[in-house]
Formats: C-alpha cells, sequence, structure tokens
C-alpha cells in the first residue's frame, strides 16, 4: 500500500510541476517531467524537444519552487537532470537536499544544494519512457569511461509498484489522505483530456495542414495570402497544444508543433522582411532632408534584404522572395548611390569651411597686394565649392547659410585687392614719373623736367590713405614737391636766358653783323665784330673839321647799342661785358649797379 501512495505521490508531483511550468517557463507545454525515488533519494527528470532553447537555471530553479513548497520529513536528497527527447543522457544535473529542523515546536524548511551542470556522450539512439516512475542507475567511474555504454539517470531504480523499499519514501504532500482524493479526483479530468482516450482530431488537423502548408505557401502571391497562411499554422499549433504530456500521442504533437511553428517563423521572416521593404519604399520617395534620413533609409533595405537572402531555392517561399529581393536590391543600391553623392556633398560643405577660417586668417595679416589677393582667392574657393551644391542635397540649407556670410567677405577682398593694385600702380607711375624727370634735367629740357615732377608729385600724394602703399608714398612727396620747384625755377632761368639770346640777337644783327655774345657764369660776354668796328672806324676818319655829323652818328650808333645791351642785363639781371676786337673793355654793366 505504501508504495502505491508512492507512486500516486510521484504522478501528482509530476503533474505539479508539469503545471507550474506552463505557468512559469516559456514553451512550458513542450517539456515533459518524469519523478522516481532510488535509496531515498527523489529523481526529477526533465525532457524537451531539441529544436527548444532552454534556461537550465531557470528551470532548476521552478523545480526547487515546487520542492520547497510542500512538506518533506527529515532530510530528502533531490537529484535533477535535464535531457532531449530520444537522447539517454542528461546535459545538465543539478543535485539538492531538503531540510526540516524543529524550533520551539514549529517545523522550518530549509535547503542545502550543489549544483552542476554537464555534458555526456550521446549514442545514437536511445529508449524513452512514458511512466513517471523510472528506474536508476548512478554513474560509476567505469561508465564514465566508456562512452558506448548507455546512460539513463533513473534506469535501475525499483519500481514501486512492486518492490518493496528498505525504508518509505518521505511523503510530498500534505498526506496519503488527501492525495488520494486528489488523484481520484483528477483521474476523470486527465482521462477526458484531448488525445488520450478519444480521437486526436488536433494531431490530424496538424498532418493534413502539415502536408498542405507547402502549397499554399508555393502558391502565395503577396503579403496578406502569406499572413492567412501564417495564422493557419500558429491556429494548429495551439491546438496541439492542448495535448497533455501524459498523452501516448503528446510525443508526436510536439514534433508536429515543432515542424508547424518552423514554417510560421519562416513565413513571418519573410513577412516582416515585406513590411520593412514596404517602410523604406516609402521613405524612399520622400525627398531625404538630412544625411541621417538617407542612412536610415538605407538601415530599412538591408533589414529587409538580409533575411531574403537567406530563403534558399528549395524553400516554397523562394517563388515569391526573389522577384522582390533582386527588386530591393536595386532600390538598395539607388539610396547607396544618393548616399555617396550627398556624402560628397557633405564634404565639400567641410571643405569649404576649412578654406574659410584659411581665409579669414589671411585676412587678418594681409597688407600688401600679394597678400590680399590670396585673400580673395581663398574666398572665391569656398564660394565656389558652395555654390556648385545642388538645391535637393541635406547640404544645401546649410550651404545657403554660408554662403550669405562668404559672399560679402569676398566682395571686400576684391575691393581691398583693387584698391591695392591701384595703390601699387601709382606708386610705381610716380617712381617712373620722377626717374623720366631726373633724365630731362641731365639734358636741361627743363620744361619736361617740370612736367613729369609735378606728375610724379601728383600721383604720390593721391595714393589712398588704407593702402599698403601710403607711407610709401607719403615718403616720395616731400622729395619730389621739392625737385619740382626746383625744376620750375630751372625752367624760369632757362626761359629768362632765351629771351637775352633773342634780344642780343636782335641786337647784334642788323645791316652787318653788330657783335657777337656768349652767356656764361660770368655773365653776358659781348664782342664787337671786325666789321663793325671797320665801319667805326672809317667813318671817324673821313669825317672832316667842318662837318662832324659822321662822328657824332658812330658814337651815337655805339651808345645805342650800349644801353641796349643794359637794357638786356637788367631784364635777365646778368652782367653785360661789352669788349672790342683786341679784347679790351669798352663797356661794363651790373644790374642794380
Amino acid at each position: 500500500m505504501k508504495v502505491a501512495v508512492q507512486q500516486e505521490d510521484l504522478q501528482l508531483l509530476a503533474r505539479t510541476l508539469q503545471e507550474q511550468f506552463l505557468a512559469e517557463v516559456p514553451f512550458g507545454e513542450v517539456f515533459q517531467i518524469k519523478c522516481a525515488v532510488n535509496q531515498d533519494e527523489l529523481m526529477i527528470l526533465t525532457q524537451h524537444p531539441v529544436a527548444v532553447t532552454v534556461d537550465t537555471q531557470q528551470i532548476f530553479a521552478v523545480l526547487e519552487e515546487v520542492l520547497q513548497s510542500v512538506p518533506t520529513y527529515r532530510e530528502q536528497r533531490v537529484q535533477c537532470f535535464l535531457r532531449v527527447f530520444g537522447d539517454k543522457l542528461p546535459y545538465a544535473k543539478h543535485s539538492l537536499t531538503m531540510k526540516q529542523k524543529e524550533v520551539g515546536g514549529v517545523k522550518e524548511t530549509g535547503e542545502a544544494r550543489e549544483e552542476m551542470s554537464f555534458s555526456f556522450p550521446s549514442p545514437s539512439s536511445f529508449s524513452s519512457s512514458s511512466s513517471s516512475s523510472l528506474t536508476y542507475s548512478p554513474l560509476t567511474e567505469d561508465s564514465q569511461e566508456e562512452e558506448d555504454e548507455l546512460f539513463d539517470p533513473l534506469a535501475d531504480t525499483p519500481d514501486l509498484l512492486t518492490t518493496p523499499k528498505k525504508r518509505p519514501v518521505k511523503p510530498i504532500l500534505l498526506g496519503v489522505g488527501l492525495v488520494g482524493i486528489v488523484v481520484l479526483g483528477s483521474a476523470a479530468y486527465l482521462l477526458t483530456r484531448p488525445c488520450v482516450m478519444s480521437e486526436c482530431r488536433e494531431i490530424q488537423a496538424a498532418q493534413k495542414l502539415k502536408t498542405e502548408s507547402r502549397q499554399l505557401i508555393s502558391r502565395a502571391k503577396s503579403e496578406n495570402e502569406l499572413v492567412a497562411v501564417q495564422k493557419q499554422l500558429e491556429a494548429t499549433s495551439a491546438d496541439l497544444a492542448v495535448i497533455p504530456s501524459w498523452s501516448s500521442r503528446y510525443q508526436q504533437a510536439e514534433e508536429l508543433k515543432v515542424s508547424l511553428s518552423g514554417q510560421s517563423a519562416k513565413i513571418n521572416q519573410v513577412i516582416k522582411a515585406l513590411q520593412t521593404a514596404a517602410v523604406a519604399t516609402q521613405k524612399t520617395q520622400t525627398l531625404a532632408k538630412s544625411l541621417e534620413e538617407l542612412q536610415a533609409t538605407q538601415h530599412l533595405w538591408r533589414q529587409a534584404i538580409a533575411p531574403l537572402e537567406t530563403i534558399n531555392p528549395n524553400s516554397e517561399l523562394y517563388k515569391l522572395v526573389q522577384p522582390k529581393l533582386l527588386k530591393y536590391r536595386l532600390s538598395l543600391q539607388t539610396v547607396n548611390q544618393k548616399l555617396q553623392n550627398q556624402e560628397r556633398w557633405l564634404k565639400k560643405l567641410t571643405a569649404a569651411k576649412g578654406v574659410a577660417s584659411v581665409a579669414i586668417k589671411r585676412e587678418a595679416n594681409a597688407k600688401s597686394l600679394t597678400d590680399w589677393r590670396k585673400v580673395q582667392s581663398t574666398w572665391q574657393i569656398a564660394v565656389n565649392a558652395l555654390v556648385v551644391i545642388p538645391s535637393n542635397s541635406p547640404a544645401d540649407q546649410e550651404a545657403q547659410k554660408l554662403l550669405l556670410e562668404y559672399k560679402p567677405k569676398l566682395a571686400a577682398a576684391r575691393d581691398r585687392a583693387t584698391k591695392e593694385q591701384l595703390a601699387a600702380q601709382s606708386y610705381q607711375q610716380a617712381v617712373n614719373a620722377a626717374k623720366q624727370a631726373r633724365a630731362y634735367e641731365k639734358l636741361n629740357q627743363w620744361q619736361a623736367a617740370v612736367v613729369y615732377w609735378g606728375q610724379a608729385f601728383q600721383t604720390a600724394k593721391q595714393i589712398s590713405q588704407d593702402s599698403f602703399y601710403y607711407s610709401s608714398a607719403q615718403s616720395l612727396t616731400e622729395p619730389y614737391s621739392a625737385a619740382l620747384k626746383q625744376a620750375q625755377e630751372k625752367l624760369e632761368l632757362t626761359n629768362s636766358l632765351q629771351q637775352t639770346r633773342n634780344d642780343l640777337t636782335k641786337t647784334c644783327s642788323d645791316e652787318i653783323r653788330i657783335c657777337n655774345f656768349n652767356i656764361n657764369d660770368k655773365g653776358i660776354i659781348v664782342s664787337l665784330t671786325p666789321e663793325y668796328e671797320q665801319i667805326l672806324q672809317s667813318t671817324s676818319s673821313e669825317t672832316e673839321p667842318q662837318n662832324a655829323s659822321p662822328v657824332v652818328d658812330a658814337t651815337n650808333h655805339l651808345q645805342i647799342l650800349e644801353e641796349a645791351l643794359a637794357v638786356i642785363s637788367d631784364n635777365a639781371n646778368i652782367p653785360v661785358l661789352l669788349y672790342d676786337t683786341q679784347g679790351n673793355g669798352i663797356y661794363t654793366r651790373i644790374p642794380g649797379g
């Protein structure tokens, strides 16, 4: 009787653990739990399909939580195992000891445990048991060394229905009476669950859909048709989930559920890709306002393409996916090209900013015409880089803003360079004019010298004050002014001497040549000509005493000559010296004397 009760306790514990898995463990319905007792140790085997991802720590924590929630006698050692359906070897193990203490007449339940995960060699085939009570043969050193020997954590455990125990197993629930009531009450419920005693319509429907789903997927021409097939797969898979773990058809239901879920997952992958592509298409048709928007669109296309590229030609989805994949790749290529173009325009924008920084630094230190020409050319480069950015580029807005700032700076630099160029030209013209004036001075061409000195002075004087050449031009104005004044004086003197020469020429010329003249640093040297002196002498010798008029005429003529020379001397402010043919001085005139 004790063995039967223990067997019922183990079955009830297994069902309790199964229900807890449904509540707390993801995909808890696919797990199968078995319990057994060996040498006072409680052993719990948890199995699952190979396709399920398992969090071993969570599994063992759920088992531990359930065991702590039921009362125990004294000490109870528990061994927990995890393995895949069809394998003989568990891949993880968890050991713990349940303790119960007396504290002031009240029992407290505690635990002392240790946990270990490990892998065992996997033989090619193993058997499984659907019974809630299994047998167990603990690992030995020999069995660990022999890889070909099969391992079952519940093997060789005494059959509780037929083999008496040396000492009773500690009760797991509140009492034998309560257990009996619960077992009898739940027996009818368990037998009426789907696929336990009745015909298993869920499996039949799943097998039919598994066969037909390939054709349904292959015929699908749109996202909506794929969604319809996916809903059928999900609904049928949900129907299989109601088949309990104690059903003889449970393993078959799990395999069908994994198959249908796999098909649904592939369809879901394609549907998400198509939906992502739809969003990417909408964004591609909209003008991007920034580089970030283009990059986001590029990311969407990549998200849409990547899952579709995993669909192989043998898949039922390939016929629907392949044309769309080609179209999506072309769209991604278009976005990539746009992105490259926009990156190129953004690089131009960045380059223009860099050039503008150089222009600002050059402008701060510019002085000469060469400096301002460099400033102008640098601003020109910055502006040229911005004006080529197209209006549909994300960089256009900032480019237009920068152009409003850079163009006035370019114009100012151009004006300043022009002003410096004019100042440089004027300065050079002034220097050249002064050089030409000096050349004319050497030739005693004072009229030309005065003209060029005046030109040099005026040109240097008119150079702009804010130009680089202003200070240099100012240093020329004073010497150029003095040179001009001196040249003017020389010109006046020259003009005066020329008038003196003209007067002397008229005075010394008559029917015969009266005199010759020369102007030097001593003054005006006038010499009577032999012809004139001979006339004077002959006129004087032929004169008779009774008639003295010829002598008077000759004397008067010489006196008139002297008076004329005196006037010329006063006008020219130069002394006049008159000599006869023998070099004897016959007349001297000093102005103001």
